[in-house]
């Protein structure tokens, strides 16, 4: 019997919250994928599954033959990809999603070199700035900007997301230029806002290694970077940014670092994937081209004035 497609089956129903949708995904009907359930549990001896009206829910017994089971499943994926791929051939699709902003302007313009070294991988790239699922949505990789707090993921860093606080010249013509963090409370700050609601409490670094916190005020809010940016553009206020956000502006002078001697702290833009033993050879290679790529001199931060 198929011990290995029915766990992997019942792991698509826990990801998926239904046998439905994870039988349509896997190509079977649902009467099929009932009957393995059943066949599954039966030789198991112990019920897998709880109904509720909106979603299927894992039993105690379930859960743990999910934690366990995946580990295996994966590692066999893996490993029947690795014997497929020999001599680590760079094959199949490389699904990842990354930041709208961040993949459009570094990484879309380095994938047609990543592809001419690899002419037998495919890519399937999805921009967004929404955090995915990976596993339920079925993604080798994403790049992400900032803190992380998924346990079910493995990161690499593979740059230093440095960031500033800037304005335009026009805004700080009309209104003056912050001498001190305590001074940006009544300024016109741009503030972004997202699941954790809204950043108005900025954290500075001091001259002496401390740190002060400030509570910021203003008109312009946004979840998106990029609405941000054209508002700082645009003199509507003082805003925090990643470098690599605004490096172009910052060179032409369009853009202006305020309170440099009160530096914000720097995060890390991670390469992210699903908690697995072996990593399939195109993500590793994705990887390490973009390490290659960026690192701990990214293109961005050379010849900045700050």
């Amino acid at each position: 019997m198929d011990r290995v497609g029915d766990l992997a089956l019942f792991l698509r129903v826990l990801d998926l919250g239904s046998i439905t949708a994870a039988a349509h995904s896997l190509d079977l009907s649902v009467a099929v994928a009932s009957q393995r359930l059943k066949r599954l549990e039966k030789e198991l001896g112990v019920r897998l599954l709880h109904r509720t009206t909106r979603r299927l829910h894992p039993t105690p017994e379930g859960a743990a033959l999910a934690e366990q089971g995946r580990v295996l499943v994966e590692e066999l994926e893996t490993l029947g990809a690795g014997l497929r791929e020999a001599a680590q051939e760079i094959a199949g699709t490389l699904r990842m999603t990354m930041s709208a902003s961040f993949g459009r302007q570094y990484v879309s313009p380095r994938l047609p070199a990543f592809l001419a070294r690899h002419p037998k991988l495919r890519l399937s790239i999805h921009l967004s700035d929404n955090v995915v699922d990976l596993v339920s949505e079925g993604f080798d990789l994403a790049i992400r900007i900032g803190a992380l707090d998924d346990s079910r993921l493995v990161a690499r860093r593979i740059a230093p997301n440095r960031r500033v606080l800037c304005a335009s010249p026009d805004y700080l013509r009309r209104r003056g230029r912050p001498r001190t963090p305590g001074e940006l409370a009544d300024h016109d700050c741009l503030l972004l806002f997202g699941s954790g609601g809204r950043q108005d409490v900025w954290r500075l670094g001091t001259p002496t290694g401390g740190e002060v916190a400030v509570r910021v005020q203003g008109r312009f809010e946004s979840n998106f970077g990029e609405v941000l940016r054209d508002a700082s553009l645009a003199g509507e206020g003082i805003v925090i940014h990643s470098l690599w956000h605004v490096a172009d502006d910052l060179r032409a002078g369009r853009l202006e670092v305020l309170l440099p001697d009160y530096p914000l702290a720097t995060t890390a833009i991670s390469a992210v994937m699903p908690q697995r033993r072996l990593v399939p050879p195109r993500v590793r290679a994705f990887i390490e081209f973009l390490i290659e790529e960026f690192g701990d001199d990214p293109p961005w931060e050379r010849g900045l004035p700050c």
